[in-house]
């Protein structure tokens, strides 16, 4: 208990170690201050990758929350989860949105962050939960590429099936992610499942189980769908490259991932609008409006 401790007090040296060395923390819209449980299995938690531009006595500013190159908007006084992770350690905090301030470029405009009151180190066995707070990773359905060339009908596909379901019948229910056979598909080799880490400027993280390297190293790009079931009414399809892995003591892979939009810009700005249909859903819930 002393050692875990000691790094817990020592959690802003941490911080501060962690913008020196041009790195970033993770955070997410706090789910539990909308009348239900983070931990709600009617839900997931995006978790966006945010580069530290500064620590100081009561904030913390940070870069914009942005997927596929473009900026994700975050209302001010949002509540949020944060977390920070440092080689085999990670910590989790409760902080709110402050605003925003202008960068030192034109055009910059950072995300201005309440400096948390305390921060709990995660088990190993809980990475992603501490007392307070639970994150509940979106599942991921991947497939290897065998051909990014044939993603063009299977993206147009995608895009017509959310499309009909926004205009329809209103968000499907979360439950298992829909089966093979029921999806257009691009030329891919066999399935298998994943979860959803992070999402950044220009990729995203994955978690995959030992049982599945194989299938993550078959082929350089992946076909993935995104499940954000109930506020996206079916999974989004997304192409990726794998850009770096590592395997920790429990031989589960961490896969860096970067995006490809190669075959339709239309697809990488249908793909936006959700995330940003996803992230105000999330504050809208947390606003308590409809």
């Amino acid at each position: 208990m002393p050692a875990i401790r000691s790094r817990t007090e020592h959690w802003l040296d941490n911080l501060r170690k962690i913008h020196e060395r041009g790195g970033a923390l993770e955070i997410s819209i706090d789910r539990s201050t909308s009348g239900g449980s983070s931990a709600d299995e009617t839900g997931s938690d995006v978790a966006w990758r945010v580069r530290v531009i500064r620590v100081a006595e009561d904030h913390i500013v940070v870069e914009p929350p942005a997927a596929f190159g473009a900026t994700i908007d975050f209302e001010t006084d949002i509540a949020l989860i944060g977390a920070m992770t440092i080689g085999q350690n990670r910590w989790m905090f409760h902080t709110r949105t402050l605003g925003h301030i202008e960068g030192a470029r034109p055009g910059d405009r950072h995300l201005v962050l309440a400096l948390p009151e305390r921060v709990e180190r995660c088990t190993r066995r809980s990475f992603f939960r501490i007392s307070t707070a639970n994150l509940q990773l979106p599942r991921v359905q991947c497939w290897p590429l065998n051909d990014p060339s044939s993603v063009g009908a299977a993206e147009a596909a995608n895009r017509c099936e959310i499309r009909d379901l926004l205009e329809g019948d209103g968000p499907g229910n979360p439950g298992e992610l829909l089966s093979e056979s029921s999806l257009l598909l691009p030329d891919v080799g066999p399935a298998f499942k994943a979860s959803l880490l992070n999402v950044s400027g220009g990729g995203l993280g994955l978690l995959v189980a030992p049982e599945d390297a194989a299938a993550l190293s078959a082929r350089p790009y992946l076909w993935i769908r995104l499940d954000l079931r109930p506020h996206i009414p079916a999974p989004a399809a997304v192409t990726a490259r794998i850009a770096h892995t590592h395997t920790d003591s429990s031989q589960h892979i961490y896969a860096g991932l970067a995006f490809d939009f190669s075959q339709s810009s239309q697809h990488r700005r249908f793909i936006v609008e959700l995330l940003g249909r996803y992230i105000e859903s999330l504050q809208r819930q947390q606003r308590g409006t409809h």
